[in-house]
């Protein structure tokens, strides 16, 4: 474990290479869940801020349950995630060509918004947790990204790497370099060993 600016790391950042091959796994990690993304709190406001630049990218049964109950829900611990349709599948989901992608990410993508998508799909599979009044960031495996650890071994790409844009949107760019330089230390170290 990792400590930079009292957030704790997990070593599975540096230890676990991963590239995520949407062809194969279609956008699984929108569609399948027990409950929605991770939403902060402001996150929430601008959802519904630019939720209808956002709704022209959504299928219809997305537009229906948003509109019904809101663009958030709780999970069983009473945070904030994103609503659910269908078996799992995340209100703001769409497909192309048989992948899932986001809505708000599309909207973003058009220029329609000014933010990219919640910050924790962003960083997906990593995900943020409380430990005492510390911040954790921890990988969180799951048999669908399979096809994306089998991608990052054969590319030898860490996955602080390959989530690097939305580590520094989340902590920064000077947090970033410090938790790249740490972690460069720890593979020299090794290297040598």
């Amino acid at each position: 474990m990792l400590l930079i600016d009292d957030i704790m790391v997990s070593d599975d950042l540096y230890l676990v290479s991963f590239l995520c091959p949407l062809q194969k796994c279609l956008g699984a990690c929108c569609v399948h869940g027990d409950a929605g993304a991770p939403l902060e709190e402001e996150e929430i406001s601008m959802l519904e801020d630019y939720l209808y630049a956002i709704m022209e990218f959504m299928t219809p049964e997305g537009i229906e349950t948003v509109k019904a109950g809101g663009v958030f829900d709780y999970d069983i611990e009473g945070a904030y995630v994103t609503p659910l349709i269908r078996h799992g599948d995340c209100a703001f989901i769409n497909y192309s060509g048989g992948i899932a992608w986001c809505s708000v990410e599309k909207a973003y993508e058009q220029g329609k918004i000014p933010f990219r998508k919640p910050v924790s799909c962003h960083l997906y599979p990593v995900r943020l947790s409380k430990v005492g009044a510390v911040e954790a960031v921890n990988y969180h495996h799951w048999k669908i990204c399979d096809p994306a650890l089998a991608e990052g071994r054969a590319r030898s790409l860490p996955l602080y790497v390959f989530i690097k844009d939305a580590l520094v949107r989340k902590y920064g760019d000077a947090w970033y370099a410090k938790l790249a330089r740490e972690i460069e230390k720890i593979t020299k170290r090794k290297d040598k060993q």
